[in-house]
């Protein structure tokens, strides 16, 4: 009879398991569909799947971008790279501008999505554009004038400025294309169609791989191109991405419509767009300039440093990409709940991906540790920089567990409106701890490279606290956008 028990026992535990893996399968397939959902309701542990798995999609596919034009630009010349580099590095202050204000668009259209106003979501959709394309227009004509003048700031020489200025020109002229690729998605990502944003980026993507080598190397019909083919490939590309979102909004195939005929100016919504987009911008743009001081710091130490430095940062960059995607759904899960009156919901959300986040952040430390010297070996073959590069990956993924609880949460102020608070938060963490105790570390103590990877891991785990004491505080709930 004991065996019978035993057995029987048994058999309903695997087939418990197996009807619980059935319905994480389906979960994850349903979340990849394009649907109108509703993510007040229901399980949050669902919903976080619903809308993490595109957005980490996402987020690799505009990751993909720029690797796909540094590998056919690399075939080129050692200029044709410089310039990508160069002109990459100016472009920063537009993706500032685009993701700051993609990240008050994302709270906006949560926010009336979750109040039910599909509306006043179609109407903020509408203002959002026309700030983006005013602002887009103004930058084209400047990067278009100005071009030759941007490679000279960023320290080109007059060789690979005649070479490179196409490029510079062309990317610059458009990019109108950068600002709304990424606004459409914010758009999608706030009412919750994270599909939608994905499928529009793996269609961009797309493009742009095939016409790359045609336009670089003139294969075929196509002219030969050289670096501007690689502008060119990656305008179209995107172009392309943004047409099919306009499509699918104007369509009507998503939660949000736009309705051309009701089309007008919203000073209100725009004035609403830009307080909320100023935090966004200054978020990124303190983190993107304590990088480049921390780089200027490593400069110090040799170019083995920067250059393990540099490979173990791509690395982390690279691997974190899921722990973003978590972060830009909880961004929407906040504001739509918040939206729907339901701030106890919203705050639920936010500690439950962040404990996923600290799972997963924790396990990729781990790997790394262990697995750091040929993590960093399938990059470069050089002894001192490998060396290097493990120092700084093992050192730095030390504030995971930490760490992975700020990326959460400064996205979770963010979807509720408040993009002052990790902006305050950043400005502290990154220039008033990150930046002089690196130095103090990596010149005054003489830690050296190994000070400034120190103080990577303590700023963000200081970030972290910070966060987790002022989302604790529950003031976020009360913002009203």
């Amino acid at each position: 009879m004991e065996i019978i028990d035993g057995l029987l026992r048994t058999f309903v535990v695997r087939k418990n398991y197996q009807l619980g893996l059935r319905k994480v399968i389906r979960t994850i397939k349903s979340s990849i569909q394009v649907k109108d959902r509703d993510f007040t309701e229901g399980s949050i542990n669902t919903a976080i799947i619903m809308l993490a798995i595109p957005m980490m999609l996402e987020q690799i596919m505009e990751s993909i971008f720029a690797v796909v034009d540094i590998y056919f630009v690399s075939k080129i010349s050692v200029n044709a790279i410089a310039t990508v580099g160069l002109t990459e590095t100016f472009m920063f202050i537009i993706y500032s501008l685009a993701i700051g204000l993609s990240a008050g668009t994302t709270a906006l259209i949560a926010r009336r999505t979750g109040e039910k106003n599909r509306k006043g979501a179609s109407n903020v959709a509408v203002q959002s554009i026309i700030l983006s394309s005013t602002i887009a227009i103004a930058v084209g004509l400047f990067g278009y004038i100005y071009a030759e003048e941007v490679l000279r700031l960023m320290g080109g020489d007059e060789v690979l400025i005649a070479e490179g200025v196409g490029y510079t020109r062309i990317l610059l002229s458009f990019n109108i294309i950068i600002f709304l690729l990424y606004l459409l998605n914010a758009i999608f990502r706030g009412a919750g169609d994270a599909a939608i944003a994905m499928y529009s980026l793996i269609f961009a993507n797309s493009i742009n791989i095939i016409l790359d080598p045609l336009l670089i190397f003139g294969y075929g019909p196509f002219p030969e191109m050289g670096i501007n083919g690689a502008a060119t490939a990656t305008c179209i590309g995107r172009g392309f991405g943004v047409l099919m979102q306009l499509f699918i909004l104007i369509r009507g195939s998503s939660a949000i419509k736009l309705i051309w005929h009701d089309i007008k100016l919203d000073i209100n919504v725009i004035w609403e767009l830009i307080k909320l987009s100023l935090g966004g911008i200054g978020q990124y743009i303190i983190a993107t300039f304590s990088w480049i001081f921390l780089v200027r710091i490593v400069s110090e130490f040799g170019n083995t440093a920067v250059a393990g430095y540099t490979v173990a940062f791509r690395v982390i960059v690279f691997t974190i990409l899921p722990s973003w995607g978590l972060a830009n759904a909880v961004a929407t899960l906040v504001g739509q709940n918040l939206g729907a009156g339901k701030p106890d919901r919203a705050e639920k959300s936010a500690w439950t991906a962040s404990f996923y986040n600290a799972v997963f952040l924790v396990f990729v430390s781990i790997i790394f540790w262990i697995f750091a010297p040929e993590i960093i070996a399938f990059f470069t073959q050089e002894v001192e920089v490998i060396r290097e590069g493990v120092r700084a990956l093992r050192i730095i993924t030390l504030g995971y567990i930490v760490f992975s609880y700020g990326m959460v949460l400064g996205n979770a102020f963010n979807g509720a409106g408040d993009t002052v608070t990790p902006t305050v938060t950043n400005f502290i963490a990154f220039w008033l701890i990150e930046i002089p105790l690196a130095y103090a570390l990596a010149k005054t103590l003489g830690f050296g490279s190994q000070g400034v990877y120190a103080s990577i891991a303590i700023a963000e785990a200081f970030l972290a606290v910070m966060l987790i004491f002022l989302f604790r505080r529950g003031k976020w709930k009360l913002k009203k956008i």
